[in-house]
This record gives structure tokens, sequence and C-alpha cells, in this order.
């Protein structure tokens, strides 16, 4: 059998009164694309928090290939080749796209004190190769100030893609993009699971985009997990249909949704 690249055992965290997450168990294995869904304030920005070390957990374990992943910072996290993007695309505004990529390279290799150098050559050519992957390199000297969302969300991947990532957490990857281009990004994001390997987990609101390139689906609700799944069992079961797809989600299928 098998051992998932990640594995999560009855994490918790509260806020005050207020149980954000609540015993929350999954696995994600390499290459496979474990989606995150639920109604706003299920949990799932919290669960991705706390995975990606910008929270910290109250109980439970988050381990790597193993090894525990909790107590440590973002930046371990990194080093261990866990990627995180987020639901409002975090760049560098007043760096071109190239350079945003270029730092990222810095970071993975070391080298951070180079960092006036990455408005330069250094790992240029690798910088250049990511962004054609991520679909953006003909905006590689436009700064980050200058590009539409979409655009700042593919610059954000390749970013992530510097990291050379094992575990690839995404909140909401597509949000703000016209439907072709979340086609063209999911379609990324197939590559590097198939292809790569990459264990990815994500969270969309999209459920054209959950349905259409998860493998499996786990639903949350008041930070507890009520559903995991195929994409398939997870819109048919009648829980997930009362607190979040609602009775008309077959429409999706239609086109007419």
């Amino acid at each position: 059998m098998s051992v998932p690249l990640l594995r999560v055992v009855g994490l918790a965290k509260s806020f005050g009164g207020v149980r954000a997450l609540e015993a929350v168990s999954l696995t994600v294995d390499a290459g496979e694309k474990l989606a995150i869904i639920g109604p706003n304030g299920a949990g799932k920005s919290t669960l991705f928090n706390v995975l990606g070390g910008q929270l910290s957990a109250d109980s439970g374990e988050a381990a790597l290939d193993g090894e525990s992943m909790l107590g440590s910072t973002p930046q371990a996290r990194a080093r261990r080749r866990v990627a995180r993007t987020f639901q409002v695309a975090a760049t560098f505004a007043s760096m071109t796209v190239r350079e945003n990529v270029q730092t990222a390279l810095l970071a993975r290799h070391g080298r951070l004190t180079s960092l006036t150098a990455a408005g330069g050559r250094m790992f240029a050519d690798e910088a250049n190769a990511l962004l054609r992957r991520a679909g953006i390199a003909d905006r590689a000297d436009t700064v980050c100030a200058e590009l539409a969302y979409g655009d700042l969300k593919c610059v954000e991947l390749a970013v992530a893609l510097a990291l050379q990532p094992r575990l690839l957490i995404m909140d909401e990857p597509t949000a703000g993009m016209a439907p072709g281009e979340r086609t063209r990004l999911m379609r990324l994001v197939a590559d590097l699971a198939g292809n790569d390997g990459v264990a990815v987990l994500f969270t969309e609101h999209d459920m054209d985009v959950v349905f259409a390139h998860a493998d499996r689906v786990i639903v949350l609700d008041r930070g507890r997990v009520i559903a995991t799944g195929s994409p398939e069992q997870v819109r048919a079961d009648a829980e997930v249909r009362r607190v979040y797809l609602g009775p008309d989600v077959d429409a999706i299928d239609r086109g007419d949704a």
C-alpha cells in the first residue's frame, strides 16, 4: 500500500468560541488533485493557512512524507517543497514578472543575499522557462502592478513552481480569470500532477472547475468533514446538496448553471 504524501489527522483550530476546524482528517497522494469545497465559513482557508504555516493548529497532526509539518515556519515548509498560492494573488507589485520568479529562484537556491541580481541575469533562463509553462512569458518584462488580475494568478503560479513543489496548495486558483484562462491554468495543474507527480490541494467556488479537474473532493461545513469521494459521489450526496450545492447542481452538466 502506498503512503500518502500528505496525511492530516484530527486537525482542530478555534478562534475564541468559534471552531473553524474540528477533527479534520484527509490524505493526498503524490500526483493526486484533491479539492476542498464548502460554504463560506466552512474552514477551507483556515485549513490551508494551517497547512501553509500561516496559522498554528490547536491539536491534531499534519505530516509530509511521514514527518510532521506543524510547528515549522512557511519558509521551512517551502524548503520541504510545499508551495502555496493565495485567494488574493501575492506578488511584488513594483517588480517585473520575471523578477518575481527570479526572486523565488534565488530563495530556493539560498541566494537571497543576491536579491539585486533578480533584475539581471541570475536564473533568468530558468525564470523564463517557468513563465512559459505558466503561460505568462509574453508579460515577462511587465511590472506586476500593471497586470490584470488573471495574469497575476499566473505569475503567482510560476513563483510557486520555482520551488519545484511536491505539494501545491492553491486557494481559489482561478478566481478573477476568464473561462478560457481557467481551463488553461487547470490543464497546467493537471500536467503538474500527472507528469511531475505533484500533490495538489485546492479550493474553488467554481463547481465547473472542481468537477472537471479534481480526482477526489472533500466537503467541509462549519469546520467538519461532511463528505468525501469522487466528484460524482460528492455531487450526488444529499447532505452536500442540502448545505452547499443546492438541488440544481445537475445544471452544471447541462451547461445552464
